[in-house]
């Protein structure tokens, strides 16, 4: 069937065109390496580099032996091949997908308003009209105890059930697979199965949009032109929990699809540039079928869930305008390569400021 979702007002910001070409920044094979082990986030430029760096701190958390330092190591070279090989085999796993792939729901892979939940499409239709204002939004979201982060309703609960069918279904089938990202060992891109055109860059650009560009101007809320949307799985038997970690992202968006689940709250810090020693972190609440939104540089984690699978939709959003100027992964002005579809978001446009994507 057909989407129906431009019945809503149209939205009263104006919206920068996703027709450009994206790019990775070259940080993206030095930088931000996870070493689960040891729950670390690293550079690697050199193994000489990442010795004085590293060495004596890994020592202390557990890597005494020279085995135990090559294994690392060895782990870091594999993951800087995989990065370097990334765009190529990414696209070689989506077209082997379109090819294979039989979905279960064919539906699902495009936005329709009945699958929105209908306090979220009062908030959207608030959000686009003349007269909204932040003041005015926040009436209708909860805020949570960790600032400027907000719970509301996403999507139907049968939506996420069929949702969760389709995934489970991708996950027993032949097709190829890529995991979202090195902390989350199980889980889908949603651009290789195919839900990028029809269903994410919607929601983002007719129905999030509209709400970053009142909560986050300060942060490219007005001006969100990409996306990198993945679907991550914990179970019992795999993956629990996720370490504390901050978002390539300028704004985040996370929706709890379900299932049965106990235990596994989020929980939010301050932003990555306060030290951990100076953060206290608040639990957040996830409930099914609802969302919540922050700041991708706001430091968080998810606890561990102690029974059941739950499936998180995970929506990075990404506005050019501001990660042309600073990357937020090494904190340096981008240096540019190639990369496939939306990449990590950064365009060769001048980081100059635009009408749209004011601060505030």
């Amino acid at each position: 069937s057909t989407t129906d979702h431009n019945r809503l007002t149209a939205p009263s910001v104006l919206f920068l065109s996703s027709s450009s070409t994206f790019y990775l920044c070259n940080c993206f094979t030095t930088d931000n390496f996870f070493l689960e082990d040891f729950s670390l986030h690293v550079r690697f430029v050199s193994e000489q580099q990442f010795r004085l760096d590293y060495e004596a701190l890994l020592r202390r958390l557990g890597c005494v032996t020279d085995q135990q330092f090559e294994d690392v190591l060895n782990k870091i070279s594999q993951e800087v091949d995989r990065r370097r090989r990334l765009s190529a085999t990414s696209a070689e796993r989506a077209a082997a997908i379109k090819d294979v792939y039989r979905p279960l729901h064919p539906h699902v892979y495009h936005l329709q308003e009945s699958y929105l939940a209908p306090k979220f499409k009062q908030i959207v239709e608030y959000c686009r009209g003349g007269d909204s204002s932040v003041e005015g939004l926040l009436e209708l979201l909860e805020e949570e105890a960790a600032v400027r982060v907000y719970r509301f309703p996403v999507f139907e609960k049968s939506f996420c059930d069929e949702l969760v069918e389709e995934l489970e279904h991708f996950e027993k089938s032949s097709a190829p697979k890529g995991r979202p990202n090195t902390m989350n060992h199980y889980g889908i891109l949603l651009n290789e199965l195919g839900f990028d055109e029809g269903f994410v860059t919607p929601l983002r650009e007719q129905y999030l949009r509209p709400l970053t560009s009142l909560l986050y101007p300060d942060c490219g809320g007005r001006c969100l032109d990409s996306h990198k949307a993945f679907v991550v799985k914990y179970d019992i038997n795999e993956d629990l929990d996720l370490s504390y970690h901050y978002d390539n992202a300028e704004v985040t968006l996370n929706v709890s699809l379900g299932k049965d689940f106990t235990e596994g709250n989020l929980y939010f810090g301050d932003m990555k540039q306060v030290p951990l020693s100076e953060t206290e972190c608040s639990e957040v609440e996830h409930r099914v079928c609802e969302g919540l939104l922050h700041r991708g540089q706001h430091m968080h984690g998810a606890l561990p869930i102690s029974s059941g699978q739950r499936w998180n939709l995970i929506v990075w959003m990404r506005a050019s305008q501001e990660r042309n100027k600073l990357c937020p992964m090494c904190n340096k002005r981008p240096t540019l390569v190639e990369g496939e579809g939306f990449a990590d978001g950064f365009t060769k446009h001048p980081a100059t400021q635009n009408p749209s994507c004011a601060l505030t």
